[in-house]
């Protein structure tokens, strides 16, 4: 996890890690964070792909942009549209990558 550790202004973060799962892929988390905190932390900048095939991630943080939403699936098989800013992470979570209108993946470049 790519966190900030020890700053004095912080303190000790010691909430309990929970694990969810994103497109097949387990990822640990603190509880009490969102998805999309989450993900940001592990690296993870690309949350979906608009309909052009254009990269979205995390942007107002607030959830008024929508740009975060990715797909929670139930444990029924139910999906929904959530916005991951705003979703809290639960243990076995299991979210996937909203693109259903996605176009082919492109590279990002990052740097």
């Amino acid at each position: 996890m790519n966190r900030i550790e020890g700053h004095p202004a912080l303190g000790e973060d010691d909430r309990e890690v929970v694990e969810f799962v994103v497109d097949g892929r387990t990822v640990s988390a603190r509880a009490g964070e969102t998805v999309a905190t989450a993900l940001w932390a592990d690296g993870q900048r690309v949350l979906r792909r608009s309909r052009r095939g254009m990269p979205r991630g995390m942007y107002c943080g607030i959830g008024h942009c929508w740009e975060c939403r990715m797909i929670v699936v139930g444990d029924e098989g139910s999906e929904s549209e959530v916005r991951t800013c705003l979703t809290p992470v639960e243990p076995g979570l299991r979210v996937r990558t909203s693109s259903v209108h996605a176009a082919p993946e492109r590279e990002l470049n990052t740097e």
